[in-house]
């Protein structure tokens, strides 16, 4: 970081006239440290412009920048210590960034809930990142901050170097918006491109030696310990907390995650079962993905208003050497202010805090661990300990 010191930006946010965008500048604008050294980017100027207008006093500054353009994300991450990107879906318009970031040993951000993505950067810029001192640091808004540091928040209260046992449960009230729906439906269509992303990475992958950390689907069930019924969640966030497991030793010699969705009521869970299904299976066919597509574009969102009434909590029951406690992540509305408010916190450590030696593909747990714990606290997120037997 010291050698990046003279780069013109502390943090670029690029994308910022797209819906999280927009939320994130906001934030950044309001709670910016003094000092701070920030542009907003993107490739319609006169939107950027009304952007910073609109922000009055801790106005950024303005980069213009496409991500068809190679040669101009080349030029944002040459200028930035810390480059924040929300443009997605991030597997039709990412790696040409993640590149520019890993060859500048710029730190890249981004809210990536795609594990075909994440698996094909890991594999191709990795390395990369790891000669230039570059921090990636994928899937770092609702997905998949919360869990990741959550789990991770639950492992330092249970005993050091024994088998751990942890499972998260999750309960929201939440809308999505245009982007949220493009990257979802993208994923449910590429089954066979997510598989075999999978498989490559496990290749390139080292060993785990002496050690393991396991994330298995599990099965749906009454969940008693919390009170609901538990539906495994097929999202990427598991995936985040193994890689964390995997990099950190006080995960454990034997760790095991399961990620689910608590629902209260038996008739919900079916209809939620049923209802991915169908999306899934629509997702699969070209005509039925386009106009599940058209009914949000891209850029549009939940009023807020609407943003006010939703919430989220994640509780966890973590067990291990012969101790069992249970933990909470909660918040306000997941998928955009909360998601604005980590993204933005999460740039701000990386530029700002004292944080562990790494580099490469890291995740925020691995990246930013305690620091960024303590900052989603003091900015309203909760990290707690509900009860410990």
């Amino acid at each position: 970081m010291q050698g990046r010191a003279d780069r013109a930006y502390d943090i670029v946010l690029f994308g910022a006239t797209g819906f999280v965008g927009a939320l994130t500048a906001e934030y950044l604008a309001a709670h910016a440290p003094e000092g701070l050294r920030w542009a907003v980017a993107g490739r319609d100027a006169g939107k950027l412009e009304r952007l910073r207008d609109r922000l009055g006093g801790a106005a950024p500054g303005v980069l213009v920048a496409d991500a068809a353009d190679p040669a101009s994300l080349r030029e944002l991450a040459r200028n930035a210590r810390v480059l924040a990107t929300t443009v997605g879906p991030y597997i039709e318009y990412g790696e040409a960034l993640v590149a520019a970031c890993a060859d500048a040993g710029t730190d890249y951000l981004d809210l990536a809930g795609e594990p075909e993505f994440v698996d094909l950067m890991y594999v191709r810029h990795d390395a990369r990142a790891r000669e230039t001192g570059a921090r990636l640091v994928h899937s770092c808004g609702f997905d998949s901050v919360p869990h990741d540091l959550g789990v991770r928040f639950t492992v330092h209260h249970l005993p050091e170097d024994v088998p751990l046992r942890v499972d998260g449960f999750v309960r929201a009230r939440a809308t999505f918006s245009g982007g949220t729906l493009a990257s979802a439906l993208g994923h449910f269509g590429r089954g066979r491109q997510v598989l075999a992303a999978a498989r490559d990475r496990r290749r390139h992958e080292p060993r785990l030696v002496g050690r393991r950390a396991a994330t298995p689907a599990g099965a749906p069930r009454f969940a008693g310990e919390v009170g609901a019924w538990a539906l495994p969640m097929p999202t990427i966030d598991p995936q985040v907390v193994q890689r964390s497991a995997r990099a950190l030793e006080r995960y454990g010699p034997d760790f095991r995650y399961r990620h689910y969705a608590a629902v209260e009521r038996l008739p919900v869970a079916v209809g939620a079962v049923a209802a991915y299904g169908a999306v899934v299976t629509a997702a699969q066919l070209p005509p039925a993905r386009r106009w599940l597509s058209g009914r949000l574009k891209p850029g549009e969102g939940p009023s807020e208003e609407l943003r006010a009434r939703n919430w989220f909590s994640v509780r966890f029951v973590g067990e291990g050497g012969g101790r069992r406690v249970f933990t909470e992540v909660a918040g306000g509305d997941p998928g955009y202010d909360e998601t604005a408010k980590i993204f933005a916190e999460g740039a701000l450590s990386l530029a700002f805090d004292k944080l562990p030696d790494t580099a490469g593909q890291v995740t925020p747990a691995v990246a930013m661990g305690e620091a960024l714990t303590e900052r989603l606290r003091e900015a309203g997120i909760v990290f707690r300990v509900v009860a410990v037997r």
